[in-house]
């Protein structure tokens, strides 16, 4: 089925719902900042909209783990790190945990563990989105300062 997309400022390429030879295309738009949502209930049509890097809230400190004793090498990737454009290495710490601390803007971010060259689920994540690929994204929901 072709979804179409409408976009805020500008013309975006028509996009498969669930084939996986559109997903380069669906990230490098996401790369490019675009986000997209349903556009209502029960209809076929997903907008696009350009997200505004100029959240208005302060980033915050957001620390990631993942324990993996074995693993020589572990990277964190989302759309804050334009996912495979600029990982993040990860260091191991005590017991095998690997952890990294980053500045996220007020929002949802998606994001995934990439050990030893192979993706990887957040075991303490329990907020998930499908992605392109058929698997699941994690979400990190980082809430602007004074909101519960």
């Amino acid at each position: 089925m072709m979804v179409e997309l409408a976009a805020c400022s500008a013309p975006v390429p028509f996009l498969t719902r669930g084939t996986n030879h559109n997903a380069a295309e669906w990230h490098r738009l996401v790369r490019l900042g675009w986000s997209f949502v349903t556009a209502a209930p029960g209809k076929e049509k997903i907008m696009a909209q350009k997200m505004n890097s100029k959240s208005g809230g302060i980033s915050r400190k957001q620390t990631f783990t993942i324990t993996a004793p074995d693993a020589l090498s572990v990277q964190l990737m989302g759309d804050f790190t334009h996912w495979q454009e600029r990982p993040i290495s990860m260091k191991k710490g005590d017991k095998g945990v690997w952890r990294t601390t980053v500045e996220l803007a007020p929002g949802a971010h998606h994001y995934r563990f990439f050990v030893d060259g192979k993706w990887h689920d957040d075991p303490e994540c329990t907020l998930r989105a499908p992605n392109p690929y058929g698997g699941e994204n994690m979400i990190r929901q980082v809430r602007a300062s004074g909101t519960a």
